[in-house]
């Protein structure tokens, strides 16, 4: 299949420019430097995505409207796009999504349909033929990676001299837009996946050049929500050639990272986001960074507040 470029990414940066918030760095101290997409309308990086999408829909197929499934924030990404556009929007969301992305969800004025975790892909693709609706996956879409790879020409040109740049992945959309972009405009610099070691599927994958499938019910144990998806063919193929490698974090490292972001950076960021900070600091100590600044993704902020407050009790 075909692969997303940097021309597609470029063009998606002038298409959502307005649209989404330009993310600062913000500098974290020891050569690493923090890009909160946590800061964006919906909390989280999501937008980039769902709103290049849409904007590439025809006017007819706007009119049939849209659907889409996701553990929260892409749904809340659609649901804010399509409100913008004047699109009707259901949203399939698992059943163990934290309520606050529901609630967000349902604000934005989406239709929101709840199944088990397993069942959401399938149930949208049902939704949108029964409908006769336009289906914007989460990840498995040229529009959508094209969108989140905007990330990765904002790092390049705020730190022309990025040595490594750690993304959260999950379905491998933002992973794969950012390496593109990354890979293209600074060959040198690494691009690492990070996930849960609960959740590690797209390391395993990787490592074994196939990808290998993990069961929902066991991806569904980390405590990063927006980590439980898996790659496609689509998005494996974009992580096959152009990420550098993988780190997996344990629940522990996710925890006390959650907590620091919130302590020492004021940033409140979900389990998903912190990710990239707990393998920053796990790396280090390992000694396994190399040389040069470091960027770390914090691709989301929707916290459910009681696990937030039961998070920063553990200090």
């Amino acid at each position: 299949m075909d692969l997303v470029t940097l021309e597609d990414i470029r063009a998606a940066a002038e298409r959502i420019s307005g649209a989404v918030l330009r993310t600062p760095l913000l500098p974290w101290g020891d050569g690493l430097w923090l890009k909160p997409e946590s800061l964006q309308p919906v909390g989280a990086f999501k937008i980039r995505g769902a709103y290049n999408a849409l904007a590439r829909l025809t006017p007819e197929d706007r009119a049939r409207g849209v659907v889409a499934y996701s553990s929260g924030n892409h749904s809340q990404a659609v649901a804010r796009a399509a409100r913008e556009f004047g699109v009707p929007a259901v949203i399939v969301i698992p059943d163990n999504a934290p309520e606050v992305k529901v609630e967000a969800t349902r604000a934005l004025g989406a239709e929101v349909v709840r199944v088990p975790m397993a069942e959401r892909e399938s149930r949208a693709l049902e939704l949108a033929a029964e409908r006769g609706a336009v289906l914007v996956p989460p990840f498995d879409h040229p529009d959508v990676i094209a969108g989140q790879g905007t990330i990765g020409l904002e790092i390049v040109a705020d730190l022309p001299e990025v040595a490594t740049v750690l993304v959260p992945v999950s379905g491998g959309g933002l992973l794969s837009g950012v390496a593109v972009a990354v890979k293209a405009l600074r060959p040198d610099a690494r691009v690492i996946g990070v996930e849960p070691e609960l959740a590690a599927d797209a390391g395993e994958s990787f490592a074994a050049g196939r990808r290998v499938d993990w069961p929902a019910e066991d991806r569904a144990r980390t405590i990063a929500d927006g980590l439980r998806a898996q790659p496609s063919e689509r998005t494996f193929a974009h992580i096959r050639a152009h990420v550098d490698g993988f780190a997996a974090v344990s629940e522990a490292r996710i925890r006390a990272a959650v907590r620091e972001l919130a302590v020492r950076a004021r940033l409140v960021v979900e389990p998903s986001g912190a990710t990239t900070l707990a393998a920053f600091l796990e790396l280090r100590e390992r000694g396994e960074l190399g040389d040069g600044p470091v960027v770390a993704v914090l691709s989301g902020g929707n916290v459910d507040p009681a696990l937030l407050a039961e998070v920063l009790r553990e200090a």
